[in-house]
């Protein structure tokens, strides 16, 4: 693999002030005096006081004043200043991996959509307006771009302090980039929904995208898009025309290869070019700056070509969950580092490689996380860093006789104090999760000090755990904690239950897509089959008539539960509500008490769900949600969007012994797109007291 990350002489170019500064450093190194003597220089460049000659260091005249170029003999990256814009990359013979075609600020960029409360969304790509040099030596070079808010920006920029930087480390085959917002008293409200860094690669050479390693494939071009048929949605088309005869007929839509956030680690493009092959990579090493925890979704990559780092973003979760600043409330959090990673390749060997490389270096830079390189005081380091170590137990009365079980593979982690579940809407603050192992023990490192409330759900059981107690971690800390115990929701034993208790829809029956409208990647993946576009139009095709009816104890849910409980098409864009039924005998006779109907959602857009037992009409059901969610799981290919509970009390007057029918109606019916998807549903009895 050329990876050409040996370590040899590292040459850093500068253009700066229409000059180049050329910084040649041999491999021994400088000693701490010469080092010095270099960061003064630096300071003094960078005050604008004088334009020197550093020992072993050649300053040129350079017409073109407008940019910074940091070079480590590996990569190199070109940044306008003082904006901070991505305008080239240079590497392995390429002289821009970027689109050249773009206008210089559309090839690599960093951007947030933000919005007054009530208020149009803004797109901003953010511009610097100061550039500085952070630090320089033998081995690494951090520069700065930063934008600082003003009160004659207000209503025409996001009222956040932002400096961007980027680190070239020698040896290294790609460069960091992390980003420091930051809000000092006496700025204004503002809600922010979308924070990211993209990068727009060159489409003559990078056709080929991964995401892991089976989801990837040769990718349309942007032609191809633009020549198609638009579907519902703008984001999704219909390839009429392309280039390549093989994609006539697929669907390109971006959320198709949308990725949960832990295992977003690691996506990108291979430019199959015969003489020089070549890979491009966004590398996540940590999450704990994404917002909205660890199944979070968002995008990856997508046709473009295009490579995006998401840090923050309302995707498949709605307004929730956005950012949401008061009048002078203060703010700082470091989004980053990500490390953009490029490799190649001889054109003797397959470029298919290059992936699996990837992955390595992704495992590489896991593992020397949280860095020690980035110069921000902002960024905490590893020895300022805090743990917690844990074990958490589950306790349900009517499992194996109330036994405490092990919380085997729970999801458990640290986010900002709050109430139960708050940590899936919570997108201001750090997070950190880890899952437990098969005996419940856990193990969070490399917190950020801060206070925290330590949250947990654990698959093949409903609910939440939240601990009883705030947690304060501090620079240094180890904290261990005794054994907690989660007792998730129950009020008596099951009847009879549909489903599995998993936050997802994905063990229901998900519909083969139109033979017109598919995407090929997905064709011999049955696990990812959800991930095709039109699927809620197949509701009316199977029930086109009526409704779903589920008999328990006789049908089965993965092959007779439709995915989701979606509106149905009459035709000319119009949309009925939808009913299904829930059909289930009670062989006994009716227990005196509160029956429960224990219903979890694994996703809901602009929906109201109304549950009935028995008999439906205008009085009040048993539940109504009201209007709730906009997480377009069902248009976006989600399986999931935010997760709810409901915990239904069914008086037993409304029961009788034999047939019974729930009835699950969604009321709303404007679109398409709008319904619910069913995570879990258990009807449990009341508890038997014993006197």
């Amino acid at each position: 693999m050329k990876k050409e990350g040996e370590r040899r002489k590292g040459v850093i170019l500068l253009w700066w002030f229409g000059m180049t500064v050329q910084l040649c450093f041999l491999l021994g190194g400088s000693s701490e005096i010469e080092k010095t003597s270099v960061r003064r220089e630096l300071r003094e460049m960078n005050s604008g006081k004088r334009r020197v000659s550093i020992s072993g260091v050649k300053l040129m005249n350079e017409e073109d004043d407008r940019r910074v170029v940091i070079d480590n003999g590996i990569v190199q990256v070109t940044l306008s200043r003082p904006e901070g814009y991505v305008v080239g990359i240079s590497y392995n013979g390429i002289d821009n991996v970027l689109e050249p075609r773009n206008e210089e600020q559309d090839r690599g960029y960093f951007d947030v959509v933000w919005n007054k409360a009530g208020k149009n969304s803004t797109f901003q790509r953010i511009h610097g307006t100061e550039f500085s040099i952070v630090t320089l030596d033998e081995n690494e070079v951090e520069i700065s771009f930063v934008r600082t808010w003003t009160s004659s920006m207000e209503g025409t920029d996001v009222p956040i302090n932002i400096d961007q930087r980027y680190i070239l480390r020698r040896g290294d085959s790609g460069f960091y980039s992390y980003t420091i917002f930051e809000r000092p008293e006496g700025f204004p409200a503002v809600e922010v929904d979308q924070i990211r860094n993209v990068f727009k690669l060159r489409e003559e050479r990078f056709k080929y995208m991964a995401i892991s390693d089976y989801r990837q494939r040769w990718m349309p071009t942007k032609e191809d898009r633009e020549g198609g048929q638009i579907l519902a949605y703008p984001e999704a088309v219909l390839l009429t025309n392309p280039t390549n005869e093989d994609f006539r007929g697929e669907v390109d839509d971006k959320y198709q290869y949308s990725c949960e956030n832990k295992d977003n680690r690691v996506h990108g493009w291979i430019s199959f070019d015969s003489e020089a092959p070549v890979g491009f990579w966004i590398i996540t090493p940590s999450n704990e700056f994404r917002n909205a925890g660890p199944i979070k979704q968002d995008l990856t990559s997508h046709v473009g070509p295009i490579a995006l780092s998401m840090f923050v973003s309302t995707h498949y979760a709605g307004k929730e969950i956005t950012m949401a600043f008061q009048e002078g409330e203060t703010y700082k959090k470091v989004f980053g580092p990500i490390f953009v990673y490029l490799n190649s390749v001889s054109t003797d060997q397959d470029p298919l490689t290059l992936w699996p490389d990837a992955v390595n270096q992704m495992s590489q830079e896991v593992n020397s996380w949280p860095y020690d390189f980035p110069q921000s005081q902002d960024y905490i380091p590893p020895t300022q860093r805090g743990t917690v170590f844990g074990r958490l137990l589950v306790q349900d009365l009517y499992i194996r006789g109330g036994r405490f079980l092990h919380a085997k593979y729970a999801y458990v982690g640290l986010a900002l104090p709050g109430p139960l579940g708050s940590w899936q809407k919570e997108s201001k603050g750090y997070q950190f999760w880890t899952q437990a192992d098969k005996k419940g023990y856990f193990l969070i490192q490399n917190v950020v000090p801060g206070d925290y409330n330590l949250f947990a759900w654990l698959p093949g059981f409903i609910g939440d755990y939240i601990y009883n107690a705030t947690i304060t971690i501090t620079p240094g800390c180890f904290i261990k904690l005794d054994s907690m115990v989660f007792n998730p929701p129950r009020n008596g034993p099951t009847l009879w239950e549909i489903g599995v208790p998993d936050r997802s829809a994905a063990e229901f029956y998900i519909p083969d897509p139109y033979p017109t409208l598919m995407n090929k990647l997905y064709n011999e993946q049955p696990k990812d089959k959800f991930r095709q576009y039109g699927l809620w139009e197949r509701y009316a095709d199977l029930y086109p008539n009526n409704d779903l009816l589920y008999t328990v104890g006789v049908d089965k849910y993965d092959q007779d539960w439709f995915y989701a409980q979606v509106t149905r098409s009459t035709g000319n864009r119009t949309y009925q509500p939808t009913t299904w039924q829930i059909v289930f005998e009670h062989q006994n006779d009716i227990f005196i008490g509160n029956y429960t109907l224990q219903l979890a959602l694994a996703s809901a857009n602009d929906a109201e769900l109304q549950v009935w037992i028995n008999e439906i009409g205008d009085f009040p059901p048993q539940l109504d949600t009201g209007k709730i969610g906009r997480d377009s799981a069902i248009a976006r290919h989600g399986i999931h969007g935010l997760y709810r509970l409901f915990s239904i009390d069914v008086p037993s007057h409304l029961l009788v012994k034999g047939k019974n029918t729930i009835y699950l109606k969604q009321s709303w019916a404007i679109n398409p797109f709008q319904g619910v998807m069913y995570d879990y549903i258990r009807l449990e009895r009341p508890p038997i007291i014993r006197t």
